[in-house]
């Protein structure tokens, strides 16, 4: 039996950094995403956000089941959730987190490239039929290039974070880099634990942010 094709393992440089900061070039991927607003530890629709995320993500995963297989389609693991955020409040200098509902995110998961329209508004129909409690309209399908970035793999509670992100700045800083934020390129975390069975002082979470070669 052929082994599933597992993003994690084949770009090890994305999805497995080491924990000392480093430059790279994100390409091209394929996500389906879902825009949202408000604390993520207390916010219904953050939480609802992720159940139509993995939802869809494992009906176009098990869609031969269901008696349609999408053209070029292969097995696979599932990609890890991720999410772009901006507002809020964060002091690098005091370690803070603040004013969690002052938030705006854009939890995504990616998907592999035989994830055309069609699939995917297939699986948003498939899925309104299986849960029709949840709003699959609300997702989209979106491609986002996200270019040269540093980034640093964080372990701990999700409230340390400003540790590690002061550690990327430096780093960057060193590297002749400047922090280059744009309405596309924001905060970017990759949770590769699961914070209901791992406790926060385990939790691996991967930070990126982009960057841009400082002007000589």
């Amino acid at each position: 039996m052929a082994a599933k094709f597992d993003f994690k393992k084949e770009y090890k440089e994305l999805y497995q950094p080491k924990t000392t900061p480093a430059i790279v070039d994100v390409g091209e991927m394929l996500f389906i995403a879902v825009d949202g607003e408000g604390d993520p530890n207390t916010s219904p629709a953050y939480q609802e956000a992720v159940e139509t995320l993995y939802g869809l993500s494992y009906t176009i995963k098990m869609s031969p089941r269901s008696g349609y297989t999408p053209e070029g389609f292969f097995d696979y693991v599932v990609p890890p959730l991720e999410g772009l955020w901006e507002g809020g409040n964060v002091d690098l200098e005091a370690m803070t987190i603040t004013d969690k509902q002052g938030f705006s995110w854009t939890m995504m998961i990616r998907q592999p490239q035989f994830v055309t329209e069609e699939v995917f508004a297939w699986a948003q129909e498939a899925l309104a039929k299986k849960k029709p409690g949840l709003d699959a309209s609300q997702a989209r399908l979106i491609s986002f290039t996200e270019g040269l970035c540093v980034q640093i793999l964080h372990i701990g509670p999700y409230d340390t974070e400003p540790q590690s992100v002061k550690r990327m700045h430096h780093f960057a800083a060193e590297q002749g880099y400047r922090i280059d934020f744009s309405p596309s390129r924001k905060h970017h975390e990759i949770y590769l634990s699961d914070p209901r069975k791992t406790a926060p002082e385990k939790l691996k979470t991967v930070l990126r942010h982009p960057v841009a070669v400082l002007a000589p």
